[in-house]
């Protein structure tokens, strides 16, 4: 059996989708606030703004125009094929892995395309905007419906799951993330620990260059392939 590999997935991956990052010149968060849209307080405050921002979002993200592209196509082929265990863990809160046909990965960070009630916890998928005045579908209750992301301030999801592959993987990939956002930022860091050999697959270096063994750097389309093929002639 092959060595167990982690792949740690950002906004990077998803950008030649046409889906907007974060953290670039022009991402999301140079045009509107962390404080106003992406805090527990925010939401408190004024709802109704965290609401269409995350509805304007979720629209984007169901135009029949997003579509997974050759990155993701690629790593649902790594864990197709790969005789070990492949983990996908990504930061970003679209759907675009399981639609290319990942099928074991973490949203630490959320899914849009889920809403949750802050009284009772219920999940439920989500297609619609949301609303203020909607009402639980388990517990009745209104105005506790928000989406299902974490904001700052917020403790990420399956951080348990995830360290425990990092003590065991062989390998860690960390494509199309700027590394200053923790605590994935600091995955890296723990794999290499752990023995892991570590790769950096981004459009440029990230803040943790340093901790990676080997990198390669350019659109994720072009490397994140490439580095599959490379990966899977190993098994031949």
């Amino acid at each position: 059996m092959s060595a167990p590999i982690v792949v740690l997935t950002g906004a990077g991956i998803s950008k030649e989708s046409g889906l907007h990052t974060f953290r670039d010149a022009d991402g999301i968060w140079a045009t509107v606030r962390i404080e106003d849209v992406a805090t527990p307080e925010a939401f408190a405050r004024n709802p109704e703004r965290v609401q269409e921002f995350y509805n304007v979002r979720r629209r984007g993200l169901l135009n029949p125009n997003i579509q997974p592209n050759a990155a993701h196509r690629a790593l649902a082929r790594l864990e197709a094929e790969w005789p070990g265990e492949v983990l996908l863990v990504t930061q970003n809160i679209d759907d675009l892995h399981e639609r290319a046909g990942s099928r074991k990965l973490r949203h630490i960070h959320g899914e849009l395309l889920k809403a949750r009630c802050a009284g009772c916890g219920d999940v439920r998928e989500c297609r619609g905007d949301l609303a203020v005045s909607m009402t639980c579908g388990s517990c009745g209750k209104a105005g506790g419906l928000r989406p299902h992301v974490v904001w700052f301030g917020e403790m990420p999801f399956d951080l348990d799951t995830v360290y425990e592959a990092l003590a065991g993987c062989g390998t860690f990939l960390s494509i199309g993330t700027s590394g200053n956002v923790y605590p994935a930022a600091g995955f890296v860091a723990e794999a290499r620990a752990n023995g892991a050999h570590t790769v950096e697959l981004n459009l440029e270096p990230s803040e943790g260059r340093s901790l990676f063994h080997e990198a390669e750097h350019g659109p994720a389309t072009e490397i994140v392939p490439a580095y599959v093929d490379k990966l899977l002639k190993t098994l031949r």
